[in-house]
């Protein structure tokens, strides 16, 4: 059955009773409708996203963006919230599908979602909007009176527009929060907590909402994830084509932005990619460096991708000709065992500690500069949970276990401390409710394992 089901079963029952529908009417008129396509099998399948003759369009958008929409639902009445007020443009794709100059929205934010927990949701968006927003059918209205919440268009007058904001929301409460004044609003400046004064309104962190709501998927996000994945493995299989020395790193990187614009997808979230000396300390960016026969090439795709979902994942090439040191294969295949091993604990009921306590333990020379975590969720970005290192979990760590439904990246960057080079490596998985799968299919390198 569709993963997820159960919680949006319930939260259809808690709405309902309000209504005075009872369950057995619920699923009598089909308002959940469910599915065979499971977690393994959408973990296998790379979908067809257009229609022929002979072949389905696997992934059923509809469905999706109504289950997205349930969770965070699900979520406003585990939290007692009458509403929800979402600016983020990945939160407002991930409740309703509705995307609108994304980058943009992400520094000067002046598109935001009212998501009301029994009643309306509301995008308050420019006019030209609705061509697109209005075929979702997760917006109830779109409204072109929204409210600009920055400097950019404020300017002097944003407390005056703070003040405006509020209220038009304090009116939609009246209108639909059934009495209940607790309302979650994400990612607002200060002004936001004296625009409220004298409107008695509860206000709640939107992030407790929206977060949550992300890390369990529906297979039909992960066939999405899996269509993302698919088409960044496309650019790296171009960018390990036309490796060659004398090339820049920044040149090589572009194969992978051609092809993630190619096939659709959004943006990369950072210019990882970084060869010879510059593979050590990892996470610089990639610059005009020229890259030299010989050398290890490190990369990480944090790739926004088609439909929205992310792929993340990290190899390590070598620039020949000639071949890989000894020094290089060490280096590559410690990385390796980690992964490895660190993927076989990510298992259904494993607490994020235990695979902190249980996880691969490499020499002391290396432990100085590892990865900043051993592993993450990832959805529409990276997300929620962070499963840490020993010597970090005590300052950072935090409380939970794997479920069906996370997607999870693990990580391995292995150099030591004024070392030569470094090699960075990362697969990403999904638990199922047997184990988990690996959803990046592309390969290891030979040379560097032999």
């Amino acid at each position: 059955m569709l993963t997820g089901g159960n919680q949006l079963l319930n939260f259809i029952r808690l709405r309902d009773r309000r209504r005075g529908i009872t369950a057995d009417e619920v699923e009598s008129v089909g308002v959940l409708e469910m599915s065979e396509l499971t977690l393994e099998k959408a973990a296998r399948t790379t979908p067809v996203t257009v229609l022929d003759d002979t072949q389905p369009l696997d992934i059923d958008l509809d469905r999706m963006r109504r289950y997205r929409l349930s969770r965070v639902r699900e979520q406003l009445a585990a939290q007692d919230c009458a509403a929800v007020v979402l600016n983020a443009p990945h939160s407002i794709r991930y409740a309703t599908g509705a995307r609108n100059c994304a980058l943009f929205q992400a520094h000067i934010p002046a598109q935001y979602l009212f998501v009301a927990l029994d009643g309306p949701v509301i995008l308050f968006d420019a006019d030209g909007y609705k061509i697109g927003a209005d075929r979702l059918g997760t917006i109830d209205e779109i409204r072109g009176d929204g409210v600009p919440l920055n400097y950019f268009y404020g300017g002097s007058r944003l407390d005056e527009w703070y003040r405006h904001w509020a209220r038009q929301l304090s009116d939609l409460i009246d209108a639909h929060g059934g009495g209940n004044r607790r309302l979650a609003v994400e990612r607002v400046g200060l002004r936001a907590l004296t625009a409220f004064d004298g409107l008695n309104i509860n206000l709640v962190d939107g992030e407790d909402i929206i977060e949550p709501a992300h890390v369990i998927k529906s297979p039909d996000e992960i066939l999405c994830m899996n269509h993302a994945i698919a088409a960044t493995e496309e650019g790296m299989w171009r960018m390990r084509e036309e490796l060659r020395p004398g090339l820049t790193e920044i040149e090589l990187w572009s194969h992978l932005w051609a092809a993630n614009t190619k096939w659709g997808g959004d943006w990369i979230e950072c210019r990882l990619l970084t060869s010879g000396q510059r593979t050590n300390p990892w996470l610089q960016e990639a610059g005009h460096k020229i890259i030299r026969a010989g050398e290890l090439v490190a990369f990480d795709t944090d790739l926004v991708g088609p439909f929205g979902y992310a792929a993340d994942i990290s190899r390590t090439y070598f620039c020949g000709p000639g071949r890989p040191s000894v020094y290089q294969k060490d280096l590559y295949k410690r990385a390796h065992e980690e992964v490895q091993h660190n993927i076989e604990l990510m298992q259904p009921g494993m607490a994020y500690r235990d695979i902190t306590a249980k996880g691969f333990v490499q020499p002391e020379q290396f432990r100085a500069q590892h990865y900043p975590v051993l592993a993450h969720g990832v959805g529409m970005s990276d997300e929620f949970p962070t499963i840490f290192y020993p010597d970090d979990d005590a300052r950072l760590g935090h409380e939970g276990c794997l479920e069906p439904g996370m997607v999870i990246c693990v990580e391995s960057y292995v150099g030591e401390a004024g070392g030569p080079e470094g090699v960075k490596l990362e697969d990403q998985i999904v638990i199922t409710e047997t184990g988990n799968t690996v959803l990046s299919r592309f390969p290891y390198e030979e040379e560097l394992l032999s």
